[in-house]
């Protein structure tokens, strides 16, 4: 048989199995983009967590450990684990370049110096690459196990599934507190806010995109920015343990500075609070400025101030005056972080990532 019978036999089967194999409607066809069949072993979905640290050399290998093992029952989805180093001091800088040796999933991102416990986290979240994108704090006090739940979550459609702690192992003084401030930014603003959401989650690739367009801030708030987008949003509900190994990095400023900064960035009510107590004040001065002249002229030989009254009211006075300033502070220290408009962090390197 020559060779071009040959060619035109098989160009002629090449036909028949093609006029055999159905069509997609285009309905179809866009549900198999989405979910490929097996049979075409389609790439797997890729799924980055972020884990930010700073002196963290006896839970990130633990951290990175049991993320593994959640992993391992998921074998649907590509996992890879992106650590960002704050400039750590005790060694955990080599221990991450160790990890990255071992596994190729694992990223590193070494910041030039500290950064804070705000910004460092936002740049690697921004960083990262995945259809999903999970965060996951050094600590352990937020388990990495469910993530399982949270992914469940995600393929229902969810671009924003939020860890909620119900429970917590810390003082209850302090969760009470912790209670009551998230209830008054919840007054003191218009958008849902999550109670006890410490940004502990997965978030869509749409929602990390919307979040790099739409969002410039120099000193983020990411609780508000998941909060602003207002987009649907699933809760998964764990019990916060205690730190067990290490030292926490929290102190009374950077609570204070992340409950400010939360209050600053969705709600002007403070601004508008300062306004109304300004006129509050100078209704009461007014009043008593009248009750006391009318006692004056009342009892005009008997009645005796003395200099109390005058003491008391310019402590109160000045304690009004200096509120307020604090807050108008707040607030224009806030646009002074925008106006200057400086970068997240500087990377001093990068370990496993991919030419830029």
């Amino acid at each position: 048989m020559s060779t071009e019978t040959e060619k035109a036999l098989r160009s002629a089967d090449t036909g028949r199995a093609r006029e055999k194999s159905p069509r997609l409607s285009p309905l179809a066809a866009r549900r198999e983009s989405r979910h490929p069949s097996r049979d075409r072993q389609p790439s797997r979905r890729l799924i980055t967590i972020v884990t930010p640290c700073y002196n963290e050399v006896l839970n990130v290998r633990e951290v990175h450990r049991r993320m593994l093992e959640m992993a391992a029952g998921l074998s649907e989805y590509r996992f890879e684990h992106l650590f960002i180093d704050n400039a750590s001091t005790d060694g955990t800088v080599q221990l991450l370049r160790e990890m990255a040796a071992e596994d190729p999933t694992v990223k590193v991102i070494l910041n030039a110096r500290n950064f804070g416990h705000i910004r460092s986290p936002f740049h690697a979240l921004l960083q990262a690459e995945g259809d999903a994108v999970g965060c996951l704090f050094a600590d352990l006090q937020d388990p990495p196990e469910l993530f399982v739940e949270m992914i469940r979550q995600w393929e229902q459609g969810t671009p924003i599934v939020a860890a909620i702690k119900n429970t917590s192992e810390e003082s209850g003084l302090m969760y009470a507190l912790r209670t009551a401030y998230y209830r008054l930014v919840g007054r003191l603003t218009n958008v849902e806010v999550l109670e006890h959401f410490t940004g502990f989650g997965l978030y869509d690739r749409t929602v990390m995109d919307l979040i790099r367009t739409n969002f410039r801030d120099p000193y983020p708030y990411f609780r508000g920015m998941i909060a602003e987008l207002g987009l649907p949003h699933a809760k998964v509900f764990y019990n916060q343990k205690r730190r067990e190994r290490g030292k926490t990095k929290n102190n009374f400023y950077t609570l204070y500075d992340m409950a400010m900064l939360g209050i600053t960035n969705l709600s002007k009510v403070p601004l508008r609070l300062v306004t109304f107590s300004g006129f509050v004040s100078a209704i009461l001065s007014f009043l008593a400025g009248l009750f006391y002249f009318a006692y004056k002229l009342a009892f005009w030989s008997h009645f005796t101030v003395g200099i109390a009254p005058l003491v008391i009211g310019l402590f109160f006075m000045g304690s009004v005056q200096l509120i307020g300033l604090g807050i108008i502070g707040e607030y224009v220290g806030s646009i002074h972080t925008f106006a200057q408009n400086r970068p997240l962090v500087t990377e001093r390197e990068r370990i496993n990532f991919g030419p830029r």
